[in-house]
């Protein structure tokens, strides 16, 4: 207890350096937590999402096939789909050949980006997808001119809400806007269409009847069996020529690319972190110089080389533990922050803050060896006679 009360006094006597030294340690040990902090968040994110939505949804679309031309699924693929015990729902989509504008004054090269899809009218249940605006399409609206915007598309369009006096210029017709769906995590493909009715689209959009992507909801155990034979149940002649994928994958892959940027962030983190070691040190080698009368009265006194080293490894780690405990603080705090502007769950493991203050000890601990050493290696009467 003696230890640290003389190594705090030690701190007092020069509170603007200590401050800025154990601001160096802070702003290594806050970067580094809030980057773990940070993707900790966005993953529990991610795992809340898939709960909800289920990661259960397979797809399946139209491959290549041996010479590299373009296939298309057989027509009757979504109900052979369908007769799959452990299969749930299906629906599908079909690209169509057309393009959307806001009004028919806008040029024919500024689409938008914004792609046209044959939608079956029980989409929204396989897939998850929910109306921001609106209503979805029914039996009736599927075969008139009407059509659902993804979120994006609506965005692109300047369409904010669906009503039966918006419309948009769509195959070269009018097409009113009975809705405007919410961003579809697992069928983010939706989220850039304009969707019409099957129905319509074969009549008035030259839609060629073939579904582009199937989409399969199955249980939850069985997804794998089922990932298994559904390219031989769509297509049981060229079971090469479909492609099955699993879009939660996806989200994963993306998680995956994060954390590789993390991991980068977490080294500029490490950096910094040395830099406020290196800040440390100096501070104690320049705190040896300026109290050498201070050490020489010290061993006069009877304090050994021991007590004198101790003395100074004290100050050193006391001015990384502030700086640590500090950059912990702060850690969290951007942490909660961003998690709160993103409406994520927070999200600190133990094993971040404990590993960070672990980390300011230990660089505390180096920093200070070796003013340590120097100091209690000052003789008396040197010390004294410095003027």
């Amino acid at each position: 207890m003696d230890v640290v009360r003389v190594g705090a006094s030690g701190l007092r006597s020069r509170p603007l350096r200590v401050f800025l030294s154990a601001l160096g340690i802070a702003i290594g040990i806050a970067a580094m937590l809030a980057v773990v902090g940070i993707s900790t968040s966005s993953r529990a994110e991610l795992d809340r999402t898939l709960d909800k939505l289920g990661t259960n949804l397979l797809t399946v679309g139209p491959g290549q096939t041996f010479f590299g031309e373009e296939s298309h699924l057989p027509e009757e693929a979504i109900g052979m789909i369908d007769r799959i015990g452990p299969v749930e729902s299906v629906s599908a989509t079909g690209n169509v050949d057309a393009k959307v504008y806001r009004t028919d004054q806008i040029p024919t090269a500024e689409s938008g980006g914004i792609g046209v899809r044959a939608a079956r009218t029980d989409l929204p249940g396989t897939v998850g997808a929910t109306m921001a605006s609106g209503t979805w399409l029914n039996d009736r609206t599927a075969e008139y001119p009407a059509v659902v915007l993804g979120s994006t598309a609506a965005d692109r369009l300047g369409v904010a809400l669906a009503g039966p006096s918006v419309q948009v210029w769509l195959g070269e017709r009018w097409f009113t806007v009975v809705g405007v769906l919410a961003p579809v995590p697992l069928a983010a493909e939706l989220d850039t269409a304009a969707l019409v009715g099957w129905s319509v689209a074969t009549s008035e959009l030259g839609f060629d009847g073939y579904a582009t992507t199937v989409y399969t909801r199955t249980t939850e155990s069985s997804v794998e069996a089922v990932q298994g034979v559904l390219a031989a149940t769509a297509n049981p002649e060229n079971p090469n020529e479909v492609e099955v994928s699993r879009p939660s994958d996806a989200l994963a892959a993306k998680q995956a690319t994060d954390e590789a940027l993390n991991g980068l962030l977490l080294g500029l983190g490490a950096v910094a972190l040395l830099v406020g070691g290196v800040g440390v040190a100096n501070t104690m080698v320049i705190s040896v110089l300026e109290r050498r009368a201070e050490i020489g009265l010290r061993r006069s006194l009877g304090a050994t080389r021991g007590q004198i080293r101790l003395q100074f490894l004290a100050e050193s780690l006391l001015l990384s533990a502030l700086g640590g405990l500090a950059g912990v603080l702060v850690g969290i705090g951007v942490t909660g922050v961003y998690s709160w502007t993103q409406e994520w769950p927070t999200v600190v493991p133990a094993w971040a803050m404990g590993g960070g203050l672990v980390a300011t000890l230990l660089i505390g601990a180096v920093a200070g060896l070796y003013p340590a050493v120097r100091a209690s290696r000052l003789a008396p009467t040197e010390a004294l006679a410095t003027p």
